[in-house]
């Protein structure tokens, strides 16, 4: 929380870019410096009272999240061109896709789907059977994450919608892969920009490497092992089958050290991983170019990190498969292993942001609460890049700001707003009317029941 909203300037600057009118300018930037400001639950109480001198009741925050006209305007798409704007370096943008589940309880909350209820029941006449199971209902987004050459994350999202819900709306229901395929389409990178696009196994979709294809962008997705090779019907071995001579194939060592390499900005280690005392991630793999029934050619690479393997499975070998033939073993593995920067960024979402800490009935709510989050990271990216690209930086000063995610961070903008409220507060009292003002601001951050009539 923030007593006046002059002292996070550099929010109000950026915020400034979405041409919004006073008063939902004024609920964005609540919702932003409560994601980043908050202390325990995040929540709407938070966000109404993030702005000590202007408060507002928590259900004009839940109000305005759900208005329908904000479902049509797209929020964060002029902050992306801004952050994209920043980028001076030249190379490989990584787009890394996947999905995250949001648990809720509520059983009238709208567009939620059950899943992990397997098990939950108690066994019939054991004592306990009476006792309550609530079962597990979630909100599902697919989410896109572009890491920039410069290591800027740049995130997107759409939200999965169940059939019921499409129904009742009007909506298009789309899969996950077809949202990806989505997100691919309307990246907002150059024609001539190189993207490799990295995705779990969700992703070895038809649509998703369609949407590669047109967009000329490679791609690097594990393969479903009952996938087959290309030839005469009834002569069509499972890539798994491979498996089989595993002894026999002639197999590469690959060492990979996180730390080092041309993609070692795109991880953001801390400097606790950085150095010769690090110890590298051992890989022994396989590669093969064959064509892949409904594929096409493409480079095959099984790889596994458990040695001398005498039987194995695909639970022991992961199979990658990628239109990039002529990319080298080591380097299709080591940019796969960068796909595990989402799985990260999910967790920083949750657990830093409070992005799972909702509680809304209405889904357009929702959609509104995890379109603010991301313009949080969004803001939170900027912040880092206008201080890298500060000439005036010390070294040690941009080996912090290199490494930092969304915790770092948050606590670097608390700092700023610290800083500045201190002066704020500095220059008012320096004069009778200064005081006078402090004095009904911090009146106004009090219930109006408990305000002190003149």
């Amino acid at each position: 929380m923030i007593i006046v909203k002059e002292s996070a300037a550099a929010l109000k600057g950026f915020l400034a870019n979405l041409g919004l009118k006073p008063v939902p300018y004024m609920m964005v930037l609540r919702l932003v410096l409560a994601f980043i400001m908050h202390r325990g639950r995040m929540s709407c109480s938070a966000a109404a009272g993030s702005v000590a001198s202007d408060p507002v009741h928590r259900a004009e925050v839940t109000r305005f999240m759900a208005r329908p006209r904000w479902q049509k305007y797209d929020l964060n798409a002029p902050l992306m061109r801004l952050l994209l704007a920043r980028e001076k370096n030249r190379g490989k943008f990584l787009f890394l896709i996947d999905a995250t589940l949001i648990s809720q309880s509520g059983k009238k909350t709208q567009n939620t789907y059950s899943t992990g209820n397997r098990g939950r029941n108690p066994a019939k006449g054991r004592r306990y059977n009476k006792k309550k199971v609530v079962f597990k209902k979630v909100h599902s987004f697919t989410f896109g994450l572009l890491i920039t050459p410069s290591g800027m994350r740049i995130p997107m999202e759409i939200p999965h919608y169940t059939k019921e819900y499409c129904k009742q709306h009007g909506i298009e229901h789309r899969t996950t892969a077809e949202s990806a395929a989505q997100m691919i389409r309307t990246l907002q990178l150059p024609a001539d920009a190189e993207v490799v696009v990295l995705g779990d196994t969700a992703y070895d979709a038809q649509v998703v490497r369609e949407a590669c294809e047109a967009r000329g962008y490679t791609w690097i997705f594990p393969a479903n092992p009952e996938r087959v090779y290309e030839g005469p019907r009834g002569q069509r071995p499972k890539l798994r089958s491979v498996l089989k001579d595993w002894n026999r194939l002639s197999l590469r060592t690959i060492k990979l050290q996180a730390s080092t390499g041309k993609y070692a900005r795109y991880r953001r280690l801390s400097k606790w991983r950085v150095g010769l005392k690090t110890k590298p991630r051992v890989y022994y793999a396989y590669q093969e170019k064959q064509e892949v029934r409904r594929v096409g050619r493409v480079q095959i690479v099984f790889s596994t990190m458990k040695p001398d393997l005498e039987r194995a499975t695909p639970d022991d070998v992961k199979i990658l498969l990628t239109n990039a033939v002529d990319m080298s073993l080591a380097e299709v593995l080591e940019l796969y292993s960068v796909r595990w920067q989402i799985e990260l960024f999910f967790k920083e979402l949750k657990s830093t942001l409070g992005l799972a800490q909702y509680s809304f009935q209405d889904f357009r709510a929702v959609k509104a609460w995890v379109e603010i989050a991301i313009t949080t990271v969004l803001f939170l990216e900027y912040e880092r890049i206008r201080h890298l690209q500060d000439r005036r930086l010390s070294q040690e000063a941009r080996r912090w700001w290199e490494s930092q995610r969304l915790h770092g961070l948050c606590h670097a903008f608390r700092q700023q707003c610290a800083g500045a409220e201190l002066k704020y507060l500095s220059d008012r009292l320096k004069t009778s009317g200064g005081i006078a003002k402090l004095k009904r601001l911090l009146t106004a951050a009090l219930p109006k029941e408990y305000q002190v009539s003149a």
